[in-house]
């Protein structure tokens, strides 16, 4: 007798963009706890009474099951994208709207262009699954704060931030009353000129952090440098994307110079 076909365990993910491939299908960026970024063809989403049209959608918990495309699928995309099998919703938030809506596709351009494709990093992911509910928060201050959180995890998790609490060249530990800089090309430095500076206190709260795996604690010690953080790490993110402003910002900036 054959052995029964083992069937594989389902994804937990989240929809992090849809382009169209067909007038009936689409091809799905996935972000998934379990692999990492993945490409995923979704035949007939489109169509007018697919199930998968109230599912596929941005921000949203899933769980997918998805297939290695067979030699008797027909005109498929690139071999690197994989099929659709299933898609099931699996609980979470209300859908982002207004500015909470900007910030969410902020993130998910972030992680579109600074993660590879079949790099796991569960960690991140449950960052991103606990950041999302926050940019909703009436609080401004709240949602920055999450925000400043969700970039600092990012660049650490895919190894691009230093150890916050060495000073990089010296491996010396980073003293609280003394302040810093953080450049993408030599870590955390002593200021010179036109540099961002950060108090030491700061920078060794996030590393401890970052350490315990809290995010509350992470976005805690944001909170404690909010304007500073927010133009370092933008430094450190236009550094690493190689372009000055990213398309969400960009949309966001054009809205609100036509609201004024």
């Amino acid at each position: 007798m054959a052995a029964a076909r083992r069937t594989a365990a389902p994804l937990t993910g989240y929809v992090l963009h849809r382009y169209d491939w067909s007038e009936t299908s689409l091809i799905l960026d996935l972000f998934t706890r379990e692999q990492g970024r993945l490409a995923v063809a979704a035949k007939g989403a489109k169509r007018p009474y697919s199930q998968l049209r109230s599912v596929l959608l941005p921000f949203q918990r899933i769980h997918v099951g998805v297939g290695r495309v067979t030699k008797s699928d027909d005109a498929e995309p690139a071999s690197e994208v994989q099929n659709l099998r299933s898609a099931e919703w699996a609980g979470g938030t209300a859908m982002l709207t207004g500015a909470a809506l900007f910030s969410g596709f902020y993130l998910n351009e972030l992680l579109m262009k600074l993660m590879a494709r079949h790099d796991p990093h569960p960690a991140l992911f449950d960052v991103y699954a606990g950041t999302l509910p926050l940019l909703a928060a009436r609080d401004e201050v709240q949602v920055q704060t999450a925000l400043r959180a969700f970039e600092v995890a990012l660049l650490k998790e895919i190894g691009l931030l230093p150890d916050l609490s060495l000073v990089t060249l010296t491996r010396q530990d980073v003293r609280e009353d003394t302040s810093y800089a953080v450049l993408p090309e030599a870590g955390v430095v002593s200021p010179r000129g036109g540099e961002v500076q950060i108090r030491g206190a700061v920078l060794i709260g996030l590393q401890a952090a970052l350490a315990h795996g809290s995010l509350a604690a992470l976005q805690q010690a944001c909170a404690a440098a909010l304007p500073e953080l927010k133009t370092l790490l933008r430094g450190l993110l236009h550094y690493h994307l190689g372009s000055p402003v990213l398309r969400t910002r960009q949309v966001m900036l054009d809205v609100q110079s036509l609201e004024r």
